[in-house]
């Protein structure tokens, strides 16, 4: 799964962080999808696996090299590092959009999901009754995540440590955004805003917390590509073609709620057609532009698949 990599390699590496923080950043946009759509993927969920008690042993027993190696650390290290930056650089400029230009930043990620599910897909060579079932229980179970009116909760230290653990696992999970997660919990707001401002505090909780979900769950994705890959890879395509409810850019808010700081949160809000959405709203459609959005996220796949599959030929 480890493979020897020159610094150019690394840095293509820590690119694909990058996207992934950058989607990561946006409620209904996966990190994992972007992992898969790269080909890093599955040597990313072994990496996470490694780091173990294992790990731990073999640091104190062979040395910090041969632990280093045991766990695909500069891997992780670069593609963590793009991650961080991402959601350093970026997190300004995705609340700027969503608050201004939601449906534009909905549009481009819609062609990019929907693209990405024909890039899970298509991985699948046969298939069975047993894989359409975990294809439409994927659909089913994202579409039903998608439906569910967020929560306001207090956020306290144990809070934001519980809400890591909970959402970076959605976050490796192509189709399952992380953000959407906090959402949900009412945490994505005060985490957007421990980013923007740098609380460390609240961001330690929030990494403690991601870091002990990361290590539990990558072991059970790792066992699920080992033993039942085709079934696994169907799951995740339905995961994403039922998350794809929640990146429609069209949508009227029929419930909302004002936070502490003053900010209109949506709770409910109903996919609509662009004319309804303006009629409704009041608010521009941005449809041509729109269309060219999401055309350039399935243009955009394309590309990521290639770079991909160039990868893995090296």
């Amino acid at each position: 799964m480890q493979q020897a990599r020159n610094l150019k390699q690394y840095a293509g590496i820590a690119a694909r962080g990058m996207l992934m923080g950058a989607a990561d950043a946006v409620p209904g946009v996966s990190g994992g999808t972007i992992a898969f759509m790269t080909g890093i993927y599955e040597e990313l969920i072994f990496s996470l696996k490694q780091c173990g008690p294992s790990a731990v042993k073999m640091l104190f027993s062979q040395g910090l090299k041969a632990a280093w190696q045991y766990i695909n650390g500069t891997f992780l290290v670069a593609l963590f590092s793009g991650v961080l930056l991402s959601l350093l650089s970026l997190s300004r400029l995705i609340i700027f959009l969503l608050d201004h230009y939601p449906n534009l930043l909905w549009a481009f990620f819609f062609g990019l999901i929907l693209a990405g599910v024909w890039s899970v897909l298509r991985h699948i060579e046969k298939w069975s009754l047993a894989v359409v079932g975990a294809f439409i229980l994927g659909v089913i179970s994202a579409y039903w995540v998608t439906t569910i009116s967020p929560t306001t909760i207090e956020s306290s230290p144990f809070i934001v440590f519980v809400s890591g653990m909970i959402a970076i696992c959605a976050m490796i999970l192509p189709g399952i955004s992380g953000s959407f997660i906090l959402l949900l919990l009412g945490m994505y707001g005060p985490m957007m805003l421990a980013v923007k401002e740098l609380q460390f505090f609240t961001l330690g909780c929030f990494a403690g917390g991601c870091v002990v979900g990361l290590l539990s769950f990558s072991h059970v994705l790792s066992w699920m590509f080992k033993h039942y890959k085709t079934l696994t890879l169907a799951l995740l395509g339905g995961f994403m073609l039922g998350s794809l409810n929640k990146v429609w850019p069209w949508k009227t808010t029929l419930e909302s709620v004002v936070d502490r700081h003053g900010k209109v949160i949506p709770l409910v809000q109903d996919n609509v057609l662009p004319h309804t959405f303006e009629v409704v709203s009041q608010q521009p459609a941005y449809l041509t532009y729109s269309l060219l959005l999401m055309l350039t996220g399935i243009v955009m796949v394309i590309l990521l698949e290639r770079l991909g599959n160039k990868t893995a030929q090296q």
